[in-house]
């Protein structure tokens, strides 16, 4: 009998913060399609609004302050990683200290796999999503080639007023970017 595949546990982060936000709505529809139609995967939201800004004097003895400790362990933990950022020139502040809390010693992104997806303006995020992959080469994080761009400003909608994704296309694609970043992640992992 063959051995079934291990559900791969996705780390979900968002480059905003707040509610309701269009990138917190990508998030909150992969967990529901990780419920509801793609198999073999685990979304885990991770809120990184109570991370402090990066400041090696809150490292004691070689201790991260103990949010920033349960931050790392939820990174180390994870098979893979979803981030969801806003249209920026280029990484939000946020999603930008979140990095650099997990990258230091020892480096909990190293060797895993990755996905971006991104909203807003009227280009959709890829000048962020950039910016991202560039970052990933330094944390030593491989992106799947799948990228999401969603523009908000073209027809039909794409999100209701709650900031839920409402758009079929949109739906079908961030599924697509799920399934990939899937299969990425249980190839790096054999």
């Amino acid at each position: 009998m063959a051995e079934a595949n291990p559900v791969i546990k996705i780390a979900a982060m968002s480059g905003l913060l707040g509610e309701p936000l269009l990138n917190t709505g990508l998030i909150r529809y992969a967990i529901q399609a990780s419920k509801e139609s793609v198999t073999g995967i685990e979304i885990e939201h991770i809120d990184i609004s109570s991370l402090p800004v990066l400041n090696t004097d809150l490292i004691k003895n070689g201790h991260y302050p103990p949010v920033v400790e349960v931050f790392r362990q939820q990174i180390l933990k994870s098979d893979c990683f979803l981030f969801a950022s806003p249209e920026y020139y280029s990484i939000s502040g946020p999603l930008q200290n979140a990095f650099e809390w997990a990258y230091r010693v020892p480096n909990c992104w190293e060797d895993k796999a990755a996905a971006m997806l991104c909203v807003e303006g009227l280009s959709g995020g890829e000048k962020s999503q950039y910016s991202l992959r560039g970052m990933g080469l330094l944390l030593d994080l491989d992106f799947i080639d799948d990228e999401f761009f969603l523009n908000v400003n073209q027809s039909p909608a794409k999100f209701d007023n709650g900031g839920n994704l409402i758009d079929d296309d949109a739906k079908k694609r961030l599924k697509g970017v799920l399934v990939a970043l899937r299969d990425f992640a249980l190839h790096m992992k054999n």
